[in-house]
């Protein structure tokens, strides 16, 4: 019997495929005796050897996907294995204390561990005891008959049930195979929807009971534009998605005759609509999509992507690569954005109590600052084949933002005297996501070449509501009359200083806002590629001056995000 669950929409699209459960099974076990040691020796030279054949797999895997560096972990894994030291210390605990294999694997993995954790003066020793983890908790996976998922061996068309993922989970979804997802928990502001979007895949999260509700191999049906998932669905119900996937593709084949299109509203005013982008692999789905701009690189995926810190020439044609993609249209690249659900295993962070308010992005760089000249260079080299722009993430104050700005001009003039060409007029701007920012953007206009509006955290600090909790994502309101206001006076102040402003967050392709957005005069709006045709559908329909006169109307007489909702229906109807 089919069972249906709702969730928040996080990525348009229709898939019908079988569960693929992403979810750690419990290799929880008992020590035992046993009397057979023989037998239970070979039971886990059974398991060494599965594990091994098993990370040979993921290795050749991820050396395709990803690069002979990025796999190099899968072989200290393999070479773990193989050690006699380590395995041999195995076998020996079987055959001395007549330990079921469970518990000789255990045993040994927690000696290594406190051994490796111990030499507190190598940080390279240290960070074995992981390995040594992973490869005993691969072994006991096989002892007992309970695999590892692992996206990098999905080899069949599958929808990806989780509690939740990681960007770097996400990161690593093959969209050939993986024709959707849903996770219990999240928003759609979660970097995992904001990927799914990127990777133009159908995505529901906010369920919070999907990893309950179905098996491995189910069939399941997601709907990512209405936010509904099917368990087991008849053939009628799946006809029915079916019909609603091709009324979807008709309308997707409409909007695609505006690829090529200017993006301009009913009575002639020019805006730019870009893309969000996370890696150069990326810059084909713009191009694709139409995209008149990157209006958001998000640089940290060069990062989260490596497994250690990425260099400087690594970097460099990175951000080369973005440029010519985009053949002398404009690439705004955001510095590194780390902190808050991203993070570095190689940049160990402090804990924190509330890491979203805490040691993220531009407050590292600032006290990281060879990571931070690190990539400020090779962004200003690549600034000579294209049309780069470089943001500063999370600046608070104009001290921030100055202090910024004078390390990247420091790092320009050394290069410019070392004969590197550099883009000499290259702008740069900051993102706009913290309140107190833009309270003060009449002061910081006076410096910044450009404003990036970041409506998912802005939203999330004005409303003092976590953007990935479920039980509070009524409060993901971009129609606010606050945030309204707030948006109001960013594009205002910037304006009176001859700057320009764009949105990166979500709420710029949100069809509830974006006439609010003309009105204010919004000069770039940026988004995932797929949203781009539909905004630029609606645009042509709008008259910017009445647009004014709506905006006007929400700043004013606005209460609710309801009644702001209502007011726009009532002037675009």
């Amino acid at each position: 019997m089919s069972k249906e669950l709702k969730g928040i929409a996080a990525s348009n699209g229709i898939a019908v495929a079988p569960a693929y459960l992403l979810v750690q099974p419990d290799l929880s076990f008992s020590k035992t005796t046993v009397s057979d040691v023989d037998a239970e020796v070979k039971r886990l030279q059974k398991a060494i050897q599965e594990s091994t054949d098993e990370l040979t797999k993921i290795k050749d895997i991820a050396t395709k996907s990803l690069g002979a560096e990025e796999a190099q972990v899968f072989e200290a894994h393999i070479m773990f294995l193989s050690d006699p030291e380590f395995t041999g210390e195995m076998e020996k605990k079987i055959n001395d204390d007549q330990v079921n294999a469970e518990e000789a694997v255990k045993e040994v993995e927690d000696h290594y561990v406190a051994t490796f954790q111990a030499m507190k003066d190598n940080a390279y020793m240290q960070e074995r005891a992981a390995d040594v983890q992973d490869v005993s908790k691969r072994l006991l996976s096989h002892l007992l008959n309970k695999p590892l998922p692992n996206p990098a061996l999905i080899d069949k068309e599958v929808i990806i049930v989780a509690h939740d993922l990681t960007p770097s989970d996400t990161a690593q979804l093959n969209k050939k195979y993986v024709k959707a997802f849903v996770t219990d928990v999240g928003g759609r502001t979660a970097h995992s929807a904001i990927m799914a979007r990127s990777l133009e895949i159908p995505a529901v999260v906010g369920t919070n009971t999907i990893t309950q509700d179905v098996q491995a191999d189910q069939r399941l049906v997601v709907d990512g534009t209405d936010g509904d998932v099917v368990v087991d669905p008849t053939d009628a119900q799946v006809d029915d998605f079916n019909k609603k996937q091709a009324a979807f593709e008709k309308q997707k084949a409409e909007w695609a005759k505006l690829k090529d299109a200017q993006s301009v509203t009913a009575d002639g005013k020019k805006v730019t609509i870009g893309a969000n982008i996370g890696t150069p692999k990326d810059v084909q789905g713009a191009v694709d999509n139409g995209a008149e701009a990157i209006g958001l690189f998000r640089s940290e995926f060069l990062y989260m992507d490596s497994s250690e810190l990425p260099s400087e020439d690594d970097q460099f044609k990175a951000y080369k690569a973005v440029t010519e993609g985009m053949k002398g249209k404009q690439v705004v690249v955001r510095t590194m954005d780390i902190g808050g659900d991203k993070k570095l295993p190689y940049l160990p962070l402090p804990k924190e109590m509330n890491p979203f308010l805490g040691y993220r992005a531009i407050r590292i760089s600032l006290s990281h600052q060879d990571i931070f000249r690190t990539q400020l260079r090779a962004l200003l080299r690549a600034s000579a084949y294209g049309k780069i722009a470089i943001m500063f993430p999370m600046i608070a104050t104009v001290q921030e933002f100055q202090e910024a700005k004078a390390i990247l001009e420091d790092e320009k003039d050394k290069l410019i005297k070392a004969g590197t060409k550099v883009d000499e007029n290259i702008e740069v701007g900051m993102m706009m996501e913290i309140p107190a920012a833009a309270v003060l953007a009449d002061k910081l206009a006076k410096y910044a070449d450009f404003f990036s509006i970041g409506t998912n955290d802005l939203i999330q600090y004005s409303m003092a509501a976590d953007r990935g909790n479920d039980a509070v994502s009524y409060l993901y309101q971009p129609d606010n009359p606050s945030i309204v206001r707030l948006v109001k006076n960013i594009i205002n102040s910037a304006h009176k200083e001859g700057k320009w402003v764009g949105m990166c967050g979500e709420a710029a392709a949100d069809p509830n806002l974006v006439p609010i957005l003309v009105g204010l005069g919004l000069d770039e709006y940026s988004m995932s590629a797929t949203s781009i045709l539909p905004v630029r559908s609606e645009i042509k329909t709008l008259d910017s001056k009445k647009m004014a006169d709506l905006a006007n109307k929400v700043v004013t007489e606005s209460e609710t995000s309801d009644q702001t909702i209502q007011m726009v229906k009532d002037a675009t109807k």
